[in-house]
């Protein structure tokens, strides 16, 4: 790494938030997958459940390894520009594409509307492959100072949740507006909107940020990388909180739909309620999860917080009854809040169990390391896909129909307590987690002792 002073490390305000912007851009699909994709292809595509739950595991493995691929160029390549950004500026049209293309609904068969998911689906994953590792990849270039990386990483969280603000409460407006009574138009367009926007976000974050650590990274075959990885015990516990915490997260996402409109009974604008419930208290959680860090243990922080959401999710299965409006709404917001407090401390903890790894073996893996961490998202998102189309099935969901007791008491299980078990799973994780800041100034000074690194 080349050797920069303190002051050097500091990131302005503007570049905080271009920094931020760039998950706003990835929010675009984050948030359409998590929240908006398994109503879309059930209740509008039209497709069947147990084809979506194939669906789901086959295209999150195809991203997987788009993702390891990724995670390998970005270790080989650099230019004037950065490592990381170059790619954010190449790809960022053809991701928009890409989103418009897995909405849009042609008017086939049921067979080559399946080919036609398939496609689209996989395509816009390679693309977001292409833009979100060297996008998660940034921080670790923008700066090595932990209290600035989880500052900026609080700008990035806030970000990405007002995208996803913007996604939950718009789309499904502007499709029911602009559809005129045909939501796959009304989707489609909604989506190009998103988009745009998100094309647009991207280049502000390219032009507002600057890679100003640079890290030489040597050349190492695969299955040595792999090895190196294998020898970095916090990294791998980070790899399972991932795991855990994206299943539980997609599952309750996926599901939130079908509650708000099934469960409780309401219309389009109850359901852009209820999520924008969900987003807006996840904003004031990356808000304070910025404050609180910054006089109580970040890690103390992320291990309670997600036993809280197990306890809050069982409180909302036992307590709300099916149209019980007013206490799901508040109970919502609680569980939102409360679950994504930990967010900022892990994105951020991820550049420093690499730091860690590098003290450890003596050796740097970076672009594996970030690739691998969102193989671990992408394996998440591909059990809880599966999960949420079986469960579907099993529990017996029709889509736009009045559902039977057995349909909503699956719903309600899956926006609680199933999700809220993966979560509890990922609070006792961290507890096998020990790289808290004084840990990592340690970490730091043997990084500089070895000529690796200087802040």
């Amino acid at each position: 790494m080349n050797t920069l002073d303190k002051n050097s490390q500091k990131l302005s305000t503007l570049e905080k938030v271009g920094f931020g912007t760039g998950d706003m851009a990835l929010n675009v699909v984050i948030s359409s997958m998590m929240l908006l994709i398994t109503f879309f292809y059930t209740d509008i595509y039209g497709l069947r459940t147990e084809h979506l739950a194939l669906l789901f595991v086959v295209v999150k493995v195809v991203g997987a390894v788009a993702d390891l691929a990724m995670g390998q160029v970005t270790d080989r390549f650099t230019s004037r520009f950065g490592r990381y950004r170059p790619w954010l500026l190449w790809l960022c049209v053809p991701y928009g594409v890409s989103v418009f293309f897995v909405f849009t609904t042609p008017s086939w068969g049921y067979d080559a509307k399946l080919v036609w998911a398939y496609s689209t689906y996989i395509l816009m994953t390679l693309m977001t492959a292409g833009v979100g590792i060297p996008y998660i990849s940034l921080i670790s270039g923008l700066t090595s100072d932990p209290q600035e990386r989880l500052s900026a990483n609080g700008y990035r969280l806030f970000f990405a949740k007002v995208g996803a603000f913007m996604v939950t409460i718009i789309v499904p407006k502007l499709a029911e507006k602009w559809g005129a009574g045909d939501l796959a138009v009304g989707y489609q367009a909604a989506m190009a909107l998103m988009a745009v926007m998100g094309v647009g976000l991207f280049l502000f974050c390219v032009f507002t940020t600057k890679e100003r650590v640079i890290h030489v990274v040597e050349r190492q075959p695969l299955m040595e990388q792999f090895k190196l990885l294998m020898r970095n015990d916090q990294w791998l516990i980070l790899c399972g909180v991932c795991l855990t915490g994206t299943v539980g997260y997609v599952v309750r996402g996926s599901v939130a739909i079908y509650y708000a409109m099934y469960y409780l009974g309401g219309d389009t604008d109850t359901v852009a309620a209820f999520l924008s419930t969900g987003v807006a208290a996840a904003i004031l959680s990356m808000v304070a999860s910025t404050w609180i860090t910054k006089s109580y243990c970040k890690v103390k922080l992320f291990r309670y917080t997600q036993i809280g959401v197990a306890l809050i999710s069982v409180l909302m299965y036992v307590a709300i009854k099916p149209g019980d409006m007013v206490l799901a709404f508040v109970l919502y917001f609680l569980l939102s809040f409360v679950v994504d407090l930990h967010a900022p401390v892990f994105w951020s903890a991820i550049a420093e169990t690499i730091d860690y790894g590098h003290v450890k073996t003596g050796k740097r893996v970076s672009g594996f390391a970030f690739g691998g961490i969102s193989v671990c998202q992408k394996a998440g998102m591909a059990v809880a896909g599966g999960m949420v189309g079986l469960l579907l099935t099993y529990f017996q969901y029709v889509p736009n129909q009045a559902q039977s007791p057995l349909a909503l008491s699956g719903i309600a299980l899956m926006l609680t307590v199933i999700p809220g078990f993966f979560h509890f799973l990922m609070g006792m994780l961290m507890f096998k987690y020990r790289i808290t800041d004084s840990y990592y100034d340690e970490v730091k000074t043997d990084l500089r002792s070895a000529g690796f690194a200087t802040t």
